[in-house]
């Protein structure tokens, strides 16, 4: 195989791993994928054996196993290129300080590009290739690759990025994008105003679980109740924000606040058989932690129990930000069956954890 002279500037590591996460901001599909340390690296990794769309060079997988630190500060094209062939051989012998073990090819090749830059339309592949071929098939696209160019100025970073998403991601992509930015701006002001059902108002604390509770009572009731009423709302510290002792009451509900209770209390009216379509909802807000878990949702349970619910009666949710921040992969083993889970971002979705098939 010939190598020619015309390898593409590599960018430093340390300006790709800086960028990445401004070019995939919070709300980004499988975000982890393409920020983490191992997307970087492929990225860096593509730059030096020049795979960027129309130089005429591709990356396999291995070669990001295979590349040293040493390796990685010798950046003259002879090097490069001797390099590039040398990894590519069968009679290549790997260094003992490679950046990854020799079968981490997978992970980086299904998680970070297959599932994480190729969707988001930053890497591409090389046609006419078998999938079972072992020749290098992986290339950076060209205005992708541009926005790691370091003599950007950071103004011109920023629209350069701005276009690249909106030409490049999907609509539900750049809403989930949207609206998790809109909540960021929300939890800096001085109180977050929240519209409860009936038209009243009350202000909240600023803070990401203000802006998730104040998503909860505004936009899901909207989407997934028919005729909502919102019984109780506290906020971090315990502070009570909403508490309607009247309807509580006519729902039979002992809201004692020296129990446990959760963040939020909703109930569903319905619209026509009020006893057959009423239906009560237990809400935890997560910011950081705290899910409806198992022991969470037995404890909930008795106090619908107490008030004469029937258990198919009784809805348990956790509320989160959004599917790719680290609030929800840290809690979701411990979501409990039977319970839901919403985001913010994806206001028009829920995930139902079946604990059997009715």
């Amino acid at each position: 195989m010939g190598f020619e002279l015309n390898l593409p500037k590599v960018p430093s590591l340390a300006t790709i791993k800086d960028r990445l996460p401004m070019v995939f901001p919070e709300g980004t599909p499988r975000r982890g994928y393409v920020t983490r340390e191992m997307a970087a690296k492929t990225v860096f990794v593509m730059f030096y054996c020049g795979a960027v769309e129309g130089v005429g060079h591709w990356m396999r997988p291995s070669q990001v196993t295979d590349m040293t630190d040493h390796q990685a500060e010798n950046l003259s094209e002879e090097d490069r290129l001797a390099w590039i062939k040398v990894s590519l051989s069968n009679q290549k012998q790997r260094p003992s300080d490679t950046w990854y073990a020799a079968n981490s090819r997978e992970p980086i090749r299904d998680e970070t590009i297959r599932l994480g830059l190729i969707p988001c339309g930053a890497v591409g592949e090389r046609e006419g290739l078998p999938t079972t071929s072992s020749r290098p098939r992986y290339f950076l696209y060209s205005d992708f690759a541009r926005l790691f160019d370091e003599d950007l100025a950071e103004y011109d970073f920023n629209i350069k990025v701005s276009e690249w998403r909106e030409n490049h991601l999907s609509k539900e992509a750049l809403s989930r994008l949207h609206l998790v930015r809109s909540g960021a701006s929300l939890s800096e002001g001085d109180s977050i105003i929240v519209h409860f059902p009936n038209g009243q108002t009350r202000p909240m604390a600023p803070g990401p679980s203000s802006v998730i509770s104040k998503a909860v009572i505004e936009v899901f009731t909207r989407v997934f109740m028919k005729r909502p009423a919102v019984i109780w709302l506290s906020e971090s510290g315990n502070k009570v924000v909403l508490s309607d002792d009247a309807l509580a009451s006519q729902l039979g509900l002992k809201i004692d606040a020296s129990r446990t209770l959760p963040d939020i209390i909703m109930v569903d009216l319905g619209e026509d058989d009020f006893a057959r379509e009423m239906r009560i909802w237990f809400v935890e807000v997560v910011a950081t932690d705290g899910p409806i878990n198992e022991e969470r949702r037995r404890s909930l349970s008795l106090l619908a129990e107490e008030a004469g619910f029937r258990q198919d009666a009784v809805a348990y949710l956790t509320a989160f930000s959004d599917r790719s921040e680290g609030a929800y992969k840290k809690c979701s083993d411990d979501l409990a069956w039977g319970s839901f889970a919403w985001f913010l971002s994806e206001p028009d979705k829920i995930i139902e954890f079946h604990d059997s098939y009715r």
